[in-house]
């Protein structure tokens, strides 16, 4: 009767089965860093190592610092490059590429039923196809590169049924935010929360990819959805396309692997959610589970609006923006500030004309990466000043400035806020 971790770690660790608490040597499939990757491969030449053992492994993106705004941070990218080259690391993504949970996903890098660790807190993004991703810390990747395998303790797990279908306007981030400021950031602490119900096949890929994301919030683990007909044909036809194989073979390849709970696997707490009774929800300073309805924010005053992170940056919130901000022109004291997930998001969006829309309503496109969500650059907020973002995480300083105000919101409400000049719904501005 085990769940969709018990599973997939009993797969990472080679045996037939694991036990909720009993601690495995895990070998994942794939090993994710990015900007942090030189300090990692410091820390793995004082292993006395000279190369890793299997490069194939690893997957590497320069998102977090891109392009470099200090020399220091340009060297560091220099040092991930000279890195990458000495040991042959074919998966690498140079700067503008976007951002490596976005980035991976688009590559199909990484398959359902697979481990992929990395040190990244977000590495749990990848449970929207089904894979079991969980964030470490930067000694334990180099651990990893060297003997390809950590020591993991298995999860109790949290079942979460969704049903119905969400109303106009109501988006999956709305959802998350709900079920954070519900439960409290740390709800699922430690614990692999495994989403089920007829309520997720309502809510496109683009949605889904939200959720597990969203979950690092939570304090999970790893998170999971069950992957459908709709994952596996998005990553079959991905893989085709960077591989070259023909589309039948990569069906099969996608699907092969795939994990399921059981029916009746053991959980440690089983939670419903009807999606038709949500509402929009806003996470306000500075923490993710301070969460209110946007009718008890409505009008609070921003400087700053952000669409963009690992979170929110695809097509659908672009697109999403450009139907909010379409004839109309964000308020004069609003600095909008969009970034992309990825260059494919971007290239997409400006055939599709979003971009154009979205920059003659006065908003302005930076290089795909993570922006300001880190607090590097690309829209820094100063002292004082508030910024309504589609980010994942809003404690003091997140942005870079300790003294100013983070608001966390969907994409929608990031665009209507730009217009507005406070913080506000779409209907706001009919």
């Amino acid at each position: 009767m085990p769940t969709f971790a018990q599973k997939a770690l009993a797969r990472a660790a080679g045996l037939a089965t694991v036990s909720v608490g009993q601690v495995v040597d895990a070998r994942p499939d794939r090993v994710l860093s990015h900007d942090n990757t030189a300090p990692i491969a410091k820390t793995f030449s004082e292993f006395g190592l000279s190369r890793v053992p299997n490069p194939h492994r690893l997957l590497i993106t320069l998102d977090h610092a891109a392009p470099p705004p200090t020399p220091a941070h340009a060297k560091n990218h220099q040092d991930v490059r000279r890195f990458v080259k000495q040991n042959g690391i074919q998966h690498f993504f140079e700067v503008g590429r976007g951002v490596c949970h976005q980035v991976f996903s688009e590559e199909a890098l990484v398959l359902p039923g697979w481990t992929i660790l990395g040190s990244d807190s977000h590495t749990p993004h990848f449970g929207w196809l089904g894979a079991f991703g969980a964030g470490i810390g930067r000694s334990e990747v180099a651990t990893v590169w060297a003997v390809e395998e950590l020591w993991l303790r298995v999860p109790e797990s949290v079942q979460i049924t969704l049903e119905g279908t969400l109303p106009a306007g109501v988006t999956s981030k709305d959802l998350c935010l709900f079920m954070i400021g519900k439960w409290g950031a740390d709800g699922g602490l430690g614990r692999s929360v495994e989403f089920t119900g007829s309520g997720l096949a309502s809510l496109s890929l683009e949605s889904r990819m939200v959720i597990p994301n969203m979950m690092a919030e939570f304090g999970a683990k790893n998170a999971y959805l069950p992957p459908d007909s709709a994952v596996f044909e998005y990553l079959a036809q991905r893989l085709s396309r960077r591989t070259g194989q023909d589309l039948d073979s990569c069906r099969k390849i996608v699907s092969a692997d795939a994990l399921y709970p059981d029916a009746d696997a053991h959980y440690a707490e089983k939670h419903h959610i009807d999606l038709s009774q949500l509402d929009i929800m806003v996470s306000c300073p500075h923490r993710t589970d301070n969460v209110q309805p946007m009718s008890a924010v409505r009008g609070t005053p921003i400087e700053v609006a952000f669409l963009g992170t690992c979170t929110n940056g695809r097509l659908e919130d672009l697109a999403a923006a450009a139907a909010v901000v379409k004839g109309r022109k964000a308020h004069p004291n609003i600095r909008f500030i969009i970034i992309p997930a990825s260059s494919e998001v971007m290239l997409a969006a400006t055939q599709l004309g979003y971009t154009q829309t979205l920059l003659e309503a006065g908003a302005m496109f930076e290089s795909p990466g993570c922006g300001p969500c880190m607090g590097n650059h690309m829209g820094i907020p100063a002292p004082g000043e508030a910024s309504i973002t589609s980010a994942n995480r809003n404690f003091k300083g997140r942005m870079g400035e300790p003294e100013a105000g983070i608001y966390l919101a969907s994409p929608a409400v990031v665009a209507a806020s730009a217009i507005l000049g406070h913080i506000g719904a779409p209907q706001d501005l009919e």
